[in-house]
C-alpha cells in the first residue's frame, strides 16, 4: 500500500536515553499511557478504503496480516505461523496461528483471509488497492487455518500483498462498506482496541489482553489530532504529548539543552518517503511537457532543502529511494535556471505578458491555485517559495490550504485541483503500478493527476512479473527517465524522519525499519508509580 509508512535506511543518528540501560535491566512494566501527535484525522479505519497515512497508522494497531517486515526489513510470518514460496514463485502456502481472536471473541481463520481476498477483487469494493489481489489466479482455503494462493506467473509483490490487513468476515459480510459502522468502530484483533474516537480531537486505544503475540505493556495509546506542527510542539513542551515528528527547525534549534536531553530522545534517518508538486494533467495549463520542464528549471530544489528542511533531506528525481537499486542515479536533475525556464515557456507559446507581468496565451493568463493541507508548515513554506520563484518567470500562483480530510475527499479524490504539494511513502518493492499506470486514473485510483504513457504502462506490467532485482533495475530506471522527461510530478525531496519520544519510554530500538516496528513491546519506566494500578484514561 502506497500510504503505509515504512522506513528503509541505516539509522544515522540517535540520542541515547538517559539511564535506559539500567531501566532495561530491571525488566518491562505494565501500565501507563503514550500520547502521540497526529497532524490529520483518519478518514476511516477499514484500511483498504483509505489511502491517507493517519488512517493506516491508526489501523496498524487494530489488524494483523499473514506477513510483515522485521526490524531489518526481512519478510517474516505474523498472523501466519508458517509460509512457503513454491513453484518458482507461482504458489504461496500459508498456515495461520490458531488462537487469534477478534475482540468479540470470534476466532480469526482462513475464512477471514478468503473473505478479504474476495472483497478486494469485487468490482463494487471502493478501493485503490485491488490490483495486487487481481493478480491472483486462484485462492484455495485448504483448512480452517490454511490457504494457498496461485499465480499465472511470478509476481514481485506477491509477498507484499499478504502484508495487508485481514478483515473480519462475520462482521463485514453483507455490509455497505461506505456506510458501515465499522468504518469508525472496527473490530480489532491487533495489539490494541479502539476505545473512543472524538472527531477532530483524538483516538484512544487500549491494550488488547487477548493479542496473540502478548498483551502490550503500555496500557493506553492516545493519538491527538493537532493539525498544526507548531501547536503540536507547544503541547510537547507542555508535557501534553509524549511523541511527535519534529520539523527540521524544531529538531535543530528548539530541542537543545539539558531539559531536552534528560527528558526526550531524538532520532534522525532518511524517510522512505518523498514530497512532490503534482499537476492536474487535464488542466490545459499543464498539458505541454515543455511547460512542466520549464517549471522544474524555475524552482530551486536545493534551496528548498536548505531553507525549509535546514539540510535535513536531499533533492530527488523520481519515486524511488535514493541509494536503493531501483533509483536511477545516472539521471541529472534540472538545473535551477529561470532564464532557461522562460525560454521553454516561450517555446510553448507563452510569449506575452499582461500589465501585471503575468504570461498570457490566447487571452488566458498563466495563473493557477497550488493546494496543500493545513498544518503542514513545510509544505506551506514550499508553496510560498514556489509562488515567488514562478512569479519571476511570469506565472501567478495562488496558495490554498485545506484541512486534511476535506483536502482528500473534496479535492484529491474528485480531481478538483490545479496543482498540489503532497507526499508519498515508498513501499519496499519499487512496483508503483497503483500510482502511475493509466488504469488507475478512474474511480478512486491513486493516479489522480491523470498521467498516461503507454511505455510506462508496459514497463510497470513487465517489472512486476520479474523477481530478480538485476533484471528489474533497467525497467525502473527507464520509468524514471520517462517521468523525468515528462515531469508529471516535480519530485522535490526525500526528507529525514525526525521523531522525538519521551525518555521514560523503554524498548525503543532503532533499526532499518525505523523505531515504531516493535511499539507493542515498548514500556514506560515507572508506569505503576506514576499511573497507579487503575491505569487512568485521559479526560477532557
Amino acid at each position: 500500500m502506497a500510504a503505509l509508512i515504512l522506513f528503509f535506511s541505516v539509522l544515522l543518528f540517535a540520542v541515547p536515553a538517559h539511564g535506559q540501560e539500567s531501566a532495561l535491566s530491571s525488566g518491562p512494566e505494565y501500565g501507563g499511557r503514550l500520547i502521540l501527535g497526529s497532524i490529520g484525522e483518519p478518514s476511516n479505519l477499514i484500511p483498504y478504503l483509505s489511502s491517507d497515512a493517519p488512517s493506516h497508522e491508526a489501523a496498524s494497531y487494530l489488524y494483523v496480516a499473514p506477513l510483515k517486515y522485521d526490524k531489518d526489513l526481512n519478510v517474516v510470518p505474523w498472523a501466519a505461523e508458517t509460509y512457503s514460496v513454491e513453484q518458482g514463485g507461482r504458489k504461496l502456502s500459508f498456515k495461520l496461528h490458531e488462537g487469534i481472536f477478534w475482540q468479540d471473541g470470534v476466532e480469526l481463520t482462513a475464512a477471514d483471509v478468503e473473505f478479504t481476498y474476495k472483497l478486494m477483487i469485487a468490482e463494487t469494493t471502493p478501493t485503490a488497492y485491488a490490483e495486487d489481489f487481481l493478480m491472483i489466479k486462484r485462492f484455495e482455503k485448504t483448512g480452517r487455518y490454511s490457504f494457498e494462493v496461485y499465480y499465472d506467473e511470478p509476481y514481485a509483490r506477491a509477498l507484499s500483498t499478504w502484508m495487508g490487513a485481514i478483515l473480519p468476515k462475520h462482521a463485514l459480510e453483507g455490509e455497505d462498506l461506505l456506510n458501515t459502522a465499522y468504518i469508525r468502530a472496527p473490530l480489532s484483533c491487533g495489539s490494541y482496541l479502539l476505545s473512543d474516537w472524538l472527531p477532530g480531537s483524538r483516538l484512544e486505544f487500549r491494550a488488547n489482553p487477548r493479542y496473540f503475540m502478548g498483551e502490550p505493556y503500555i496500557d493506553q495509546i492516545i493519538s491527538r489530532v493537532i493539525p498544526d506542527v507548531s501547536t503540536m510542539f507547544l503541547e510537547l513542551k507542555a508535557g501534553k504529548l509524549d511523541m511527535m515528528n519534529l520539523s527540521p527547525h524544531q529538531y535543530t534549534r528548539q530541542t537543545k539543552g539539558e531539559r531536552w536531553e534528560e527528558q526526550y530522545r531524538k532520532y534522525k534517518y532518511p524517510a522512505f518517503a518523498y514530497t512532490y508538486m503534482g499537476y492536474n494533467l487535464k488542466n490545459p495549463l499543464f498539458s505541454d511537457p515543455r511547460v512542466r520542464r520549464a517549471i522544474a528549471h524555475a524552482i530551486d530544489k536545493k534551496g528548498i532543502v536548505h531553507g525549509v528542511l535546514m539540510g535535513l533531506g536531499e533533492p530527488t528525481i523520481g519515486p524511488y529511494k535514493p541509494g536503493t537499486w531501483a533509483y536511477n542515479s545516472e539521471i541529472k536533475d534540472y538545473t535551477y535556471d529561470p532564464e532557461l525556464a522562460a525560454n521553454l515557456l516561450a517555446q510553448a507559446g507563452w510569449t506575452q505578458k499582461n500589465s501585471d507581468g503575468i504570461l498570457v496565451k490566447e487571452g488566458k493568463p498563466f495563473s493557477f491555485t497550488l493546494m496543500t493541507n493545513q498544518g503542514n508548515e513545510q509544505r506551506i513554506k514550499i508553496a510560498t517559495i514556489i509562488q515567488n520563484q514562478l512569479e519571476s518567470v511570469g506565472i501567478e500562483v495562488r496558495i490554498r490550504t485545506v484541512e486534511w480530510a476535506a483536502f482528500i475527499e473534496k479535492f484529491i479524490n474528485p480531481r478538483n485541483f490545479d496543482a498540489i504539494i503532497m507526499g508519498w511513502t515508498i513501499a519496499q518493492d519499487p512496483d508503483s503500478y497503483d500510482v502511475w499506470h493509466s488504469s488507475k486514473i478512474k474511480g478512486s485510483g491513486l493516479n489522480f493527476i491523470s498521467y498516461s504513457n503507454s511505455e510506462v504502462d508496459a514497463l510497470l506490467t513487465e517489472g512486476r512479473h520479474l523477481l530478480d532485482p538485476a533484471k528489474r533495475r533497467p525497467i525502473y530506471w527507464r520509468i524514471q527517465e520517462i517521468l523525468h522527461e515528462e515531469q508529471p510530478y516535480l519530485f522535490l525531496y526525500v526528507p529525514y524522519a525526525l521523531p522525538i519520544i519521551r525518555s521514560d519510554v523503554m524498548g525503543v530500538e532503532p533499526a532499518p525499519a525505523g523505531i515504531t516496528y516493535n511499539s507493542d513491546k515498548w514500556w514506560i519506566k515507572g508506569a505503576e508509580k506514576h499511573y497507579g494500578a487503575s491505569r487512568p484514561l485521559l479526560t477532557d
